[in-house]
């Protein structure tokens, strides 16, 4: 199993003088009795997030959904009703399920960079949570086929109803938005690409 590799360093929030990376994450990788150093990128350095086995959600998969669903439940149950003591300094809401993840994904023999995942991120899909995002930073193919789907008027009828839609799509604010970003030269977190289409008064979900 593994997960999408589009993802940004979200959790832990490290404060001054709680724990780092490293104590954080393998408070949890002990509980549940993984081997913590196995997951651990020895290409990234010591209390830098990629280090660390962690996922987004953007998408997920394994062989079975059922075991997958079952140890998920298993997992996010116990740390949310009883996390290790390194955790104090952690909110758990909304960052659950990226907490639970890589963990799972760990367990279950997974991992980060793995096919056919690095295909779902490039080739196959896009998964996108907000369209000015996906016309700030996705491929010119992208938009072209997202806006090709829903020109057909029997589509359009039914899309329009939704207001982010009719504004980015039909009437081209998404282009807007695509004109402000330099898809070679992409801010480094996505915080920073959200601030400017609100500034623009662009943004909408």
């Amino acid at each position: 199993p593994t997960a999408s590799m589009k993802r940004e360093g979200t959790w832990p929030e490290i404060e001054l003088y709680g724990p780092g990376y490293t104590e954080t994450w393998k408070s949890l990788y002990d509980r549940f009795g993984l081997d913590f150093e196995s997951s651990l990128d020895p290409g990234q350095p010591d209390e830098h997030w990629e280090r660390y086995l962690y996922f987004n959600a953007g998408f997920f998969y394994y062989k079975c959904p059922h075991e997958f669903g079952q140890l998920f439940t298993e997992f996010a149950t116990e740390i949310r009703d009883s996390p290790p003591k390194e955790l104090i300094c952690q909110s758990l809401d909304p960052w659950l399920d990226q907490v639970v993840l890589p963990l799972v994904i760990h367990k279950l023999g997974g991992g980060r960079n793995l096919e056919p995942g690095l295909r779902l991120d490039r080739d196959l899909t896009c998964h996108w949570r907000v369209l000015p995002l996906l016309y700030a930073r996705e491929a010119d193919n992208v938009v072209a086929l997202l806006e090709s789907i829903c020109e057909p008027n029997k589509i359009k009828k039914v899309l329009k109803q939704y207001e982010p839609i009719k504004r980015m799509i039909y009437q081209g604010k998404g282009q807007k938005v695509r004109e402000m970003f330099d898809r070679d030269d992409l801010p480094r977190k996505e915080q920073q690409m959200r601030n400017r289409i609100k500034a623009a008064k662009l943004w909408m979900r």
